[in-house]
């Protein structure tokens, strides 16, 4: 068996460092559902590349943590400590946690009621 590429190696460490080993978010509410955009006149300065590049997508408009868990190529959980890394320093705003939004278990049941009626 071959020794591990360099680069399969950096990857292993690598969510280690951007999030300095720490592994939950400070912000114990936020889901991959929540939706963050860059708070006005979030500067960049002072950032490692991936606060960075949050910020950055965040600046185009709203976006879940899941989409951009998607868009740096990171694990969710890594993603979440950088998001609530951005809220704490003001850089990010919670736009909408998405819990608030779930339909209540009544109308899924009619919906499910429905849909079994179809067939």
């Amino acid at each position: 068996m071959s020794p591990p590429r360099r680069r399969d190696r950096e990857a292993l460490v690598r969510p280690y460092l951007i999030t300095g080993g720490r592994a939950h978010p400070t912000v114990g509410s936020l889901g991959i559902t929540t939706l963050v955009r860059a708070a006005p006149e979030a500067e960049s300065l002072g950032l490692g590349p991936e606060h960075r590049r949050v910020v950055r997508l965040c600046s185009g408009g709203a976006l879940s943590v899941a989409e951009i868990a998607a868009r740096l190529e990171l694990p969710a959980s890594v993603t979440r400590v950088i998001v609530a890394d951005l809220l704490d320093e003001n850089r990010l705003q919670v736009l909408s946690s998405g819990r608030e939004q779930a339909p209540d278990r009544e109308l899924l049941q009619e919906v499910l009621d429905g849909l079994r009626a179809l067939r």
